[in-house]
């Protein structure tokens, strides 16, 4: 037979032929060729003798299958899991959250990505490849995920009672027309030509170069932004500092607040409640922070109110969401070189819903380790709320006596 013009039918003919239908017309093909026939047909399409047989069986005995099908029920190659029933529940005995915790585990401390999967599962004397593994498990409804922060430990049993609190604190003072302010130290930034996450528009192919490794570079520090959020507002204070996150450093920052935004636009206040993360540098243990907060109150004549927000709720402060999530997208993509420029890119920060920001550089010094005595604890005029007084509390000022 002539096996080029056999292999010419062939391809035009195949795309619009089903598997049977290329089997019964390649065993038609070699039965009119004769002798030498099915291995002429064999290396003119590259089907298997043996199909091209079965083929010749079933147009010598008029075998007919059921319509749609190009094989008997249970025809072709079986499944690998079909063969290998315990390879499955071997695999998803891998993948389990709980097999990792298990010491005698082969993937204890590997990535269980798709080939130490199927190297594990090898060992174990499984018939499998990396291809397999992962449709195997997608098929089980698996994909690949990273972390996600949702698990926040047991809940404080107070956790409810003490946001619907502070609700309804932020609620008086602002009906009362008294400033309300959210307070917290944003991430520390190294200063320097390092890798800011994030991306931003570049000429295609001139990305910004920074630093391979991120240590710290002593002649250029680190900045420490600490925020006051004005609730009512919408508008932010960002005190960037360059020694310490401590009490005082955060007292002043409040100080600063108030004198540069606070005061010229609540001239008349009395009062300023103030919301606050429970650890930190106003935490609701700092003495420091409660000692720093009486010498505010009694140099502005303020009352000031603070309510902490239960341990593990951080991300609940009004201020994380509202001005630091917007001053990251602000810089994002871009090296933080000098502390002008953090200056700047957190002052320049703003969102069409209004908010505005401030941002002043904060030079001073603020030792750690300063400690409050009783004695000095003993002069806080300071008023225990009848709801968790250790996180809700008044600092009233003292007025000198003349």
């Amino acid at each position: 037979m002539n096996v080029k013009v056999c292999r010419a039918k062939y391809k035009t003919l195949a795309p619009a032929l089903t598997e049977r239908a290329r089997r019964l017309w390649a065993a038609t093909e070699a039965r009119a060729a004769g002798r030498g026939g099915i291995t002429g047909v064999a290396r003119a399409t590259g089907m298997a003798p043996s199909t091209i047989r079965r083929g010749l069986r079933e147009v010598a005995t008029g075998d007919r299958l059921a319509p749609g099908r190009s094989r008997r029920p249970g025809g072709g190659r079986k499944r690998t899991v079909d063969k290998d029933p315990t390879l499955l529940r071997d695999l998803e005995g891998l993948e389990e959250p709980t097999a990792s915790g298990d010491p005698q585990s082969p993937l204890r401390w590997t990535a269980k990505s798709v080939r130490p999967l199927a190297t594990t599962l090898q060992g174990m004397g499984h018939t499998v490849s990396r291809q397999l593994v992962g449709e195997l498990l997608a098929a089980a409804g698996y994909s690949v995920q990273a972390n996600r922060k949702t698990r926040e430990g047991p809940a404080h049993p107070d956790r409810d009672a003490q946001f619907r609190y502070i609700n309804q604190q932020v609620r008086r003072c602002q009906a009362a027309r008294q400033p309300v302010i959210s307070v917290d130290t944003k991430k520390k930034e190294l200063v320097g030509n390092f890798k800011n996450g994030g991306r931003q528009w570049r000429p295609k192919g001139q990305p910004t170069r920074v630093r391979v490794h991120d240590f710290l570079i002593p002649e250029q520090g680190k900045a420490i932004p600490y925020g006051v959020y004005d609730l009512t507002r919408n508008a932010g204070w960002v005190s960037v500092g360059i020694d310490h996150d401590t009490a005082r450093f955060a007292a002043r920052t409040i100080r600063r607040w108030w004198q540069k935004m606070g005061r010229p636009v609540s001239p008349r206040a009395r009062s300023v409640l103030i919301t606050a993360d429970a650890g930190g540098s106003n935490g609701t243990r700092v003495r420091l922070w409660k000692w720093e907060l009486q010498q505010r109150a009694n140099r502005t004549g303020l009352t000031l109110t603070v309510c902490h927000f239960p341990p593990g709720t951080s991300k609940w402060n009004k201020i994380e969401h509202r001005l630091f999530s917007y001053i990251s997208t602000n810089w994002r993509g871009q090296p933080l070189v000098s502390l002008a420029v953090i200056v700047s890119l957190i002052g320049s920060t703003r969102t069409t819903a209004g908010l505005r920001v401030r941002c002043e550089l904060d030079r001073g010094t603020y030792p750690k380790g300063q400690a409050i005595s009783d004695a000095q604890m003993a002069h806080l005029k300071l008023t225990h709320h009848r709801f968790r007084g250790d996180w809700n509390y008044t600092i009233h000022p003292v007025r000198s006596r003349a």
